[in-house]
């Protein structure tokens, strides 16, 4: 599959030749900052049937969080695509894209893996670390307990922000070498650049973003020295006032880096997208308030013929908000999209 780079004024044209409906904002929606705002304020109803709870030990002592939605036949579950699904900061398996996923997902037949990274979905008390960019390996022992321990022959990945580099990341780590199982992966609004991205979230116009994460932050890490009082220190959180800070005081000195900018660097999904060889979809709005894509991470994906790069003019983060039309599409246009990618090439492999 070729690669694809809409631009604001092909898009439509490009979606048509490629069966999908454009992406138009919800009326009185446009733009980057009322759509990431408003995919946060508009709750919906997302009806679910009961999951069950899996823990997965990504390494020794270490546990995450999944929740499994499995099809109620098991010859259809044995044969059907699993969608392992990872969320974005502070996220986790009951924020409302994941839930979305979960529901468009399970409709079409396939089943699904909800995963919190360490840390998310109340697991803050069972270990003394802390969550970060760079754990792509968590995702990859999520992928691989299910296809051991359930039989699963099918999987692809679809991931958030965050969990969108992650999945990014860990599909070019693998390159050709990864598991037979993989059909596809899907990214919405990835953290590709993470250093780019980390200082747009500190411009005037993105510092509600920036205080949002960071008093979620702030809680955690809270919680943490409440659980482990001899693993963290209090202390470090004094004077930090940017997501980069306190990833250079917090997330690098307590997860192996020597600072933010290591961090950053070694946790970048845009150091390995141009090895990624599964057939991948990246959405991105261009009016994303503070992902940043760098020219030479845009030139990798271009280049790299597995990968379909979609990017609309409106969308902001992670959220895509269109109209509902009435007949049970309640307007969220990525999270259609990319679990109708993984359907396609599910089918196709």
């Amino acid at each position: 599959m070729g690669s694809s780079q809409i631009t604001n004024s092909t898009e439509e044209a490009q979606h048509a030749a490629e069966g999908q409906t454009p992406f138009r904002a919800r009326r009185w929606l446009s733009g980057g900052h009322l759509q990431t705002i408003a995919a946060f304020v508009l709750r919906r109803s997302i009806l679910l049937p009961k999951p069950r709870e899996q823990l997965v030990e990504v390494v020794p002592g270490i546990k995450v969080r999944c929740w499994c939605y499995w099809q109620e036949d098991a010859a259809v579950r044995a044969r059907a695509l699993t969608v392992v699904a990872v969320h974005g900061l502070e996220g986790s398996s009951e924020s409302q894209y994941m839930l979305g996923v979960a529901r468009n997902a399970l409709a079409a037949g396939m089943n699904v893996v909800l995963m919190n990274q360490r840390n998310c979905g109340g697991m803050d008390h069972c270990a003394p670390v802390l969550y970060n960019s760079s754990l792509s390996a968590d995702v990859g022992a999520v992928a691989r307990h299910v296809i051991e321990n359930e039989g699963v022959s099918r999987f692809a990945l679809i991931g958030f922000s965050m969990g969108g580099n992650l999945c990014l990341k860990l599909a070019g780590e693998w390159g050709g070498n990864g598991p037979a199982e993989l059909k596809a992966v899907a990214a919405v609004c990835p953290a590709m650049d993470l250093a780019a991205s980390a200082d747009a979230l500190h411009e005037p116009a993105n510092r509600i973003y920036e205080y949002y994460f960071l008093i979620k932050l702030f809680r955690r890490m809270r919680l943490k020295a409440k659980f482990f009082p001899q693993n963290f220190d209090l202390s470090r959180l004094r004077g930090v006032s940017s997501l980069r800070l306190f990833d250079d005081r917090i997330t690098a000195y307590y997860c192996g880096f020597e600072g933010a900018d290591d961090y950053y660097a070694r946790a970048a999904a845009s150091k390995v997208v141009d090895k990624i060889t599964a057939p991948t979809l990246i959405l991105h709005a261009a009016n994303d308030p503070f992902i940043r894509m760098l020219p030479d991470t845009r030139a990798k994906i271009a280049a790299n013929p597995h990968i379909k790069f979609v990017e609309t003019a409106d969308g902001g983060h992670c959220a895509f908000v269109g109209e509902p039309d009435g007949d049970g599409y309640d307007g969220r246009w990525a999270e259609r999209v990319v679990v109708e990618f993984v359907r396609k090439e599910g089918v196709g492999s």
